[in-house]
């Protein structure tokens, strides 16, 4: 997967084009679910989809001119950097302020990609236009802002704050829970089936040990490596590896710590497995605690999903260690 960087003029003219027609279908889809309730909103957002429209019009007026009619296949999707973003404009009755910060997101992504895309022209013409939709797009994210003073009735924000909360969701709360997940259930497997099928607190402290710092180590360097943070403002890609890396850690080293119970205790198996049962269960309620309260998912769905997910594979690990 390229980064913006490795791309040609042509093919960055192209991203911008299917970006922009992109971001306009997703302000229509905000337009039309704000439209029974807020009017004012409805209205905004229709014409922010408009000026979307009409900055993909000029990108490929431009295109056409310099390289034909032809644009190759590319999305954001494609290039490395860009921020991947769950489709959450598709669900249905979607709060307005989800959507006004789905909005600052966006036009963040889209204004570092512009300022980027100007940088690496050779073209002055070119150059100038991507510098303009820079602006045009730093204009939308007042725009966003102001859907809340309109229509939330709230007390007007500190917008220096509210970016200062995004930029640690996305640096910090999204690479660690990433990493907490992984670290909690994805070593259950060995833990437990290394300990039903030893029975020996020593011999799982270690296979505990190693998967743990092994995986701690594999979450850490694929999170550096998937999103280098120059587009997506997602921050130094080494600092959210260590993050990413670190929970992970935590994760799995959580319950392998029980099984330093010493072997020597009276029922020192069962002793070491039940605190680690305990600490399991701890573990997947703070998975679901973070996710109702950064990822705004319900937290009973979110409880059952983590400890359905979990018991699966606990239930895998300690049927495969006593077969």
């Amino acid at each position: 997967m390229p980064t913006l960087n490795e791309l040609t003029e042509r093919e960055i003219l192209a991203l911008a084009i299917t970006s922009e027609e992109e971001d306009s279908r997703i302000y229509d889809t905000f337009a039309d679910q704000c439209r029974e309730n807020f009017p004012a909103s409805t209205q905004l957002f229709a014409a922010m989809a408009a000026e979307e429209r009409g900055h993909r019009d000029s990108l490929y007026a431009l295109y056409r001119e310099r390289l034909g009619e032809t644009l190759p296949a590319i999305r954001r999707e494609d290039v490395r950097g860009f921020l991947k973003r769950k489709p959450v404009w598709l669900t249905k009755h979607l709060p307005l302020e989800r959507m006004r910060q789905e909005v600052a997101i966006m036009e963040l992504e889209t204004t570092r990609f512009y300022e980027r895309a100007a940088a690496q022209a050779t073209d002055l013409g070119v150059r100038q236009l991507f510098t303009h939709l820079a602006e045009a797009e730093r204009g939308h994210e007042k725009m966003a802002a102001r859907i809340e003073e309109k229509q939330l009735g709230a007390k007007e924000r500190d917008e220096e704050k509210m970016a200062q909360h995004r930029l640690f969701v996305l640096q910090y709360v999204q690479p660690g829970l990433t990493g907490l997940i992984d670290g909690s259930v994805s070593t259950l497997a060995p833990l437990f089936a290394a300990a039903f099928a030893t029975h020996s607190n020593k011999d799982t402290f270690l296979v505990g040990l190693a998967a743990s710092l092994g995986a701690g180590i594999s979450m850490g360097i694929s999170e550096a490596m998937s999103d280098d943070g120059i587009i997506s403002g997602r921050g130094s890609p080494w600092l959210r590896g260590v993050v990413c890396g670190l929970m992970t850690a935590v994760g799995g080293l959580g319950h392998t710590i029980p099984y330093l119970v010493p072997d020597s205790w009276a029922n020192a198996f069962w002793v070491a497995t039940a605190l680690a049962g305990v600490v399991v269960a701890v573990e997947l309620v703070a998975i679901a605690w973070v996710r109702t309260r950064y990822m705004e998912t319900p937290f009973f769905r979110s409880v059952m999903q983590v400890i359905v997910g979990g018991a699966l594979v606990l239930a895998a690990g300690a049927i495969i260690g006593s077969s």
